[in-house]
């Protein structure tokens, strides 16, 4: 070998370790924008479940329909367990029931039906939930903040969704209008 070409085989190499860098750099980059946005697309399927969940709680209880109106983000406290479970004892009225439903709702949407160190994780990341009913219209509106800023998520959408959650461009938001006769 000449001696103007030792040492050409070690910057092969130097040049092919930075190609190999500079392509895992951009798989990993690939791979965390996926995984958030799979978190996004997680949380709009959780939304779009405790909309319906709520509605189907309605349909039940059609009596206290006007009464599941209002805006909820984890303040409320526990009412009497009304649990429909076989060998239950507790009967309820509808009153009773309807505060239940939105209870066990509320628990389920801020997270505490899935703890981990005292902490609920199941949810959606600080959702607030607003029924409006309308006679037999009724409309339900979920906000929770995304991960990503964009754009404001109630920016462009009925005044529904205009008016719950906190205003910011991490808000998402879900409606769904229905009609409970």
């Amino acid at each position: 070998m000449s001696p103007k070409r030792n040492g050409f085989s070690l910057i092969e190499v130097m040049v092919s370790l930075v190609i190999l860098v500079i392509g895992l750099i951009g798989i990993f980059n690939l791979h965390i924008v996926a995984k958030k946005g799979s978190f996004e697309s997680f949380q709009q399927t959780q939304a779009s479940y405790y909309a319906n969940d709520i509605i189907n709680r309605m349909r039940l209880n059609v009596s206290q329909l006007a009464s599941y109106s209002g805006t909820y983000n984890g303040s409320l406290s526990s009412t009497k367990a009304c649990d429909v479970a076989v060998g239950a004892n507790s009967i309820c009225s509808n009153v009773e029931t309807r505060l239940w439903d939105l209870y066990q709702w509320e628990r389920s949407f801020q997270g505490d039906n899935e703890i981990s160190n005292e902490i609920g994780v199941g949810g959606l990341d600080s959702a607030t939930a607003c029924i409006s009913v309308s006679g037999s219209d009724v409309s339900v509106v979920m906000t929770w903040r995304g991960i990503r800023e964009t754009s404001d998520g109630g920016a462009d959408r009925s005044q529904a969704v205009k008016e719950c959650g906190v205003s910011d461009k991490r808000r998402r938001a879900y409606e769904i209008n229905t009609v409970i006769m």
